[in-house]
């Protein structure tokens, strides 16, 4: 139950002010803990935001994943991938895996990220498989580069989510051309 209870002051710590807001005082008063029994559970920033990962990561891809899976079209799967993830962004999950990816890892936790993202990249490969794209992979990798930037524009809340949905969208399925 702490560990959970730690994990829970981490995301909104993450959510709230980004890597600079998790540290162990922090963690500790926010779950009523003494900062040395933060370090019983986490050796590390790095091991918070490691099992942060590795218990939201996949619960963020099976949202994007079933979304996927109830469209019908290799189009309208794209577009799922898209605009799920999108939708995420506001979740307290999807932000403090957003503001762990900006932060300063270890090799170790940037590696676990990686390998995370790498399953959101295999999970679009079928459908651009199906579209005839001759290099799926890198296609996966671009769509979620744009996926990506789109999520940090939502993040810096001037323009409307809405808008940039659209935008990447239309971007994902028709490429520049509009």
């Amino acid at each position: 139950m702490q560990r959970g209870a730690l994990l829970d002051a981490a995301r909104a710590l993450l959510s709230e002010g980004g890597t600079e807001a998790l540290t162990f005082p922090a963690l500790a008063e926010r779950t009523g803990l003494a900062r040395s029994s933060v370090y019983e559970y986490f050796r590390s920033r790095a091991a918070v935001v490691e099992e942060l990962c590795a218990v939201d990561f996949p619960v963020w891809a099976a949202e994007v994943e079933t979304a996927m899976e109830r469209a019908g079209t290799p189009e309208a799967k794209i577009e799922a991938y898209v605009r799920r993830q999108l939708a995420l962004v506001g979740d307290r999950r999807h932000r403090a895996v957003v503001a762990i990816s900006a932060g300063e890892l270890d090799a170790g936790a940037r590696e676990k990220i990686r390998a995370a993202h790498g399953g959101l990249i295999s999970m679009v490969g079928e459908a651009l498989v199906a579209l005839g794209h001759q290099q799926p992979r890198l296609a996966a990798m671009l769509l979620q580069s744009v996926v990506d930037a789109a999520v940090r524009r939502i993040e810096l809340g001037v323009e409307d989510p809405q808008r940039i949905t659209e935008a990447a969208v239309a971007m994902a399925l028709r490429g520049v051309a509009g």
